[in-house]
């Protein structure tokens, strides 16, 4: 069963498809939330931002004129922005790895993939609020915590000079599953599985 704590949360859907938006809309209407606004494209988001910041954003990546990761890279790193700690969701198509590590350094919470369902919309959106990660900055990033207490995996390897992420080319555009994008966000916490196989 839903929880009901998402009926006060104000989310803001951001996506240049109607058809996105309205089943983004009747998903989180039926996960019980009741404020919810949408909008075609970034600049649009930013506005609605600016004047009236969600609790929330949900957003795709590939959006004209403002990308979801602009956006992203707006709220976390803006001046202007009026809440740099607001959860944000990418939901998007794009699973490739690069992309994946692309979205959590820009500051991303967590990452859905589409086609969307209402449990692992519901399951991110727990983690995001119930669960949320601590926010870290540094000279070059501001957002939530990207650290492991893992070692990491090959395709993560980091080069202590240029303190980049290395992409091993073997595995570059591989596509990842609902459940490994989980694990690489959220590396130590396992109530993703817990609430998805409590709501089956």
């Amino acid at each position: 069963m839903w929880n009901t704590y998402l009926k006060s949360v104000r989310v803001l859907i951001v996506d240049d498809q109607d058809f996105i938006r309205s089943l983004l809309r009747h998903i989180l209407a039926v996960l019980g939330c009741s404020h919810i606004t949408d909008a075609p494209d970034g600049e649009t988001a930013w506005d609605i931002i600016i004047g009236n910041p969600p609790d929330l954003l949900i957003v795709d990546w590939e959006m004209p004129s403002m990308s979801g990761i602009e956006l992203v890279n707006r709220v976390r790193n803006d001046k202007a922005s009026p809440d740099r700690f607001m959860p944000i969701i990418m939901v998007t198509a794009h699973t490739e790895r690069p992309r994946i590590l692309t979205a959590r350094d820009a500051g991303v919470n967590e990452f859905v993939m589409k086609p969307v369902s209402a449990k692992t919309l519901f399951s991110r959106l727990n983690a995001v609020i119930e669960h949320p990660r601590r926010f870290v900055r540094t000279k070059e990033y501001f957002g939530p915590d990207r650290r492991r207490k893992r070692v990491f995996v090959d395709f993560e390897r980091r080069d202590k000079k240029k303190k980049e992420t290395v992409v091993d080319p073997k595995t570059a555009n591989q596509r990842m599953s609902q459940d490994q994008i989980n694990t690489m966000l959220n590396p130590d916490h396992k109530e993703s599985e817990a609430v998805e196989a409590g709501n089956k």
